[in-house]
């Protein structure tokens, strides 16, 4: 029978041992330590009942339920282990020598990912455009491979030198992030990005992100049913979206670049890792309410137990070399075991012993943090430095970017239906285009004209900015100026008047102005 709690495999320059999981954390005796620098790799079955190592002579197989070793094999070279679904075949890596069981015939793929889960297996793959062509991802059921008509389904783009393929678990769905290396607009240096949906059913669709910027992560849900993605300059956006690519819940801004789902589906963690100090978000996603927000500083790896209830945060070398170990948190915040490996020493790997799905049931989501003996030492955040003169006055806001809360895009009851952010953004579009018509008709008009206005009202207080910055207050009465002139072009167009070349091409602005006349009045 299968431990209570998932064990934890620790890989580095102390050597390859395991420990017992919560609420234990000693030296567990499944497996006796392995000593020196020659182990470099291990894995365990899909079930977490066989537990296979290589230390550079041999690659062995144990039992973890059973403690004994099964199996012994003459294989140093072997840098790579994989158990197979049944755990009847231990695949290892080295030089190829595997034979050809079927083969898909077609031109210039570059990459391709297979489907997780039992059969029918799945296969996306991707071919680079050329010569003008588009790029394109199509989806094949494994062997059907021949013919024209062979692909279940098929989505082309441009934009892209080279894309990321996410299957769902279900095996019924593909989101593929297209990216280019240079942003040809010169907006970001991170190069451009686009989230396509692709489904095994033929269904394909762009995924709108509402905010410009890179695509840090995109994760699917262990439901199937939902995914999301975090993306845009900082602070970043995340969004979740169900199978329509429609927005479910909008997380807001804030300095996050990944996104973690626990084995249930149930919570996820938005984190800020990297280049970031290792802010964590946890949300409970059922109901939409934020659990926690402890932090992981330095950290380089994540991993959710299989328990659904324990976080692994580490720090692993050779990506960083000082301050290794790793921590084991409960979702509510909580620090229950701290490991620091020796200034002389070095982490290299941990990972969860992994466990079938449905070992362990969904629990009830707790708000209240966990007791613990250990210590959270949440770094302090350091204040901005404050000249003397200033130090008594009152701190004003003054954050360049703006922070956006949270938001509940789904459907309300009753027929009212909540605006995206794209329907928000053009209904903002169609007000501006309608006051800009309004203040030229007003204009026009020779009664309102000769009709002085009263002593105590200022004359177009809709016109006027209150952003007391006249820079701004400048830009926005030239916009609207030019606004009003392509205007009276269109109205001039109407009545069957030919216009000039540049005058058309004032009208062809009209888009990009809008855009321009709401970005600044949005920043007031």
């Amino acid at each position: 029978m299968a431990p209570s709690t998932p064990l934890l495999t620790v890989r580095g320059s102390e050597g390859l041992y395991m420990v017992n999981g919560p609420p234990h954390f000693t030296e567990s005796t499944v497996f006796p330590r392995e000593s020196g620098k020659n182990c470099k790799v291990y894995t365990f079955s899909k079930d977490g009942t066989l537990f296979a190592w290589g230390n550079g002579e041999k690659v062995n197989i144990i039992s973890v339920t059973n403690k004994g070793l099964l199996h012994s094999f003459d294989l140093p070279k072997a840098v790579c282990l994989e158990f197979s679904p049944k755990n009847t075949v231990l695949a290892t890596w080295q030089p190829y020598t595997n034979t050809i069981a079927n083969k898909l015939h077609l031109q210039k793929i570059n990459d391709f990912v297979l489907s997780p889960g039992p059969q029918p297996y799945k296969v996306a793959v991707y071919v680079p455009g050329s010569k003008g062509a588009p790029s394109f991802v199509r989806l094949y059921q494994y062997p059907n491979f021949a013919g024209p008509h062979a692909a279940l389904a098929n989505k082309s783009f441009f934009k892209a030198d080279k894309v990321t393929m996410l299957w769902n678990k279900k095996a019924t769905a593909v989101l593929v992030i297209a990216s280019t290396d240079v942003d040809k607009t010169g907006a970001s240096y991170y190069g451009e990005q686009t989230l396509h949906y692709i489904a095994t059913n033929g269904e394909s669709a762009v995924v709108q992100l509402p905010k410009n910027g890179p695509i840090y992560d995109v994760v699917w849900n262990s439901s199937s049913t939902e995914f999301c993605a975090v993306y845009g300059f900082m602070p970043a956006k995340a969004t979740i979206f169900n199978l329509k690519c429609d927005p479910v819940f909008d997380f807001g801004t804030g300095p996050r670049n990944a996104a973690y789902y626990s084995p249930h589906g149930h919570i996820l963690v938005l984190a800020g890792f990297g280049n970031l100090r290792g802010q964590m978000e946890v949300w409970d996603v059922k109901n939409y309410k934020l659990i926690s927000k402890p932090v992981a500083s330095d950290s380089t790896y994540f991993a959710w137990c299989p328990d659904g209830e324990h976080i692994l945060t580490a720090t692993c070398a050779p990506r960083l070399r000082v301050n290794n170990g790793y921590k084991i948190w409960h979702y509510t915040g909580s620090i229950l075991h701290k490991y620091d490996v020796p200034s002389n020493a070095e982490l290299w790997q941990v990972s969860w012993q992994p466990f079938l799905d449905g070992i362990f049931p969904a629990k009830t989501i707790t708000y209240q943090a966990v007791p613990s003996e250990v210590p959270n030492e949440e770094p302090k955040v350091a204040t901005a430095y404050r000249p003397p003169a200033l130090r008594n006055k009152p701190i004003t806001n003054s954050k360049l970017h703006e922070e956006e809360p949270p938001q509940n895009m789904k459907p309300q009851s009753g027929n009212d239906k909540p605006l995206s952010k794209t329907a928000l953004k053009n209904q903002r579009k169609h007000e501006a285009k309608k006051a800009a018509k309004q203040e030229a008709r007003s204009d026009k008009s020779p009664d309102l004209a000769l009709t002085p206005a009263p002593q105590s009202t200022p004359r177009n207080t809709v016109s006027q900015s209150i952003s007391g910055d006249p820079e701004i207050d400048k830009k926005i009465k030239n916009l609207k100026k030019k606004l009003k002139a392509i205007e009276q072009l269109k109205e001039q167009a109407a009545t069957g008047k030919q216009l000039e070349k540049n005058q058309l091409e004032k009208i062809q602005k009209e888009t990009a102005l809008l855009q321009e006349l709401e970005d600044l009045e949005l920043g007031i």
